[in-house]
């Protein structure tokens, strides 16, 4: 079993809207299902992020093309497909 320490410096605003809300839930069952969505969340932000340096790096790799070309490159795709 793995020991979570409680933060107890949660602003009293937030404390008496968390009572007020889930008044009639049990709070460990709410706060450790708010503790994997956060975990979820962190580990989503982190596989997103590896996934944009992936691309960057991919980008930073790619030959150069100027819009001109690309331009071109559509006009001869569209001619082909005639």
């Amino acid at each position: 079993s793995v020991y979570c320490h409680r933060n107890r410096s949660v602003p009293d605003d937030v404390k008496e809207s968390f009572n007020q809300t889930f008044a009639n839930e049990n709070s460990s069952a709410i706060v450790t299902r708010l503790l994997r969505e956060a975990v979820a969340q962190a580990r989503r932000k982190a596989q997103s992020d590896a996934a944009f340096m992936r691309i960057l790096a991919r980008r930073q790799q790619a030959p150069h093309v100027s819009s001109e070309e690309i331009l071109q490159m559509r006009d001869d795709i569209r001619v082909e497909s005639d």
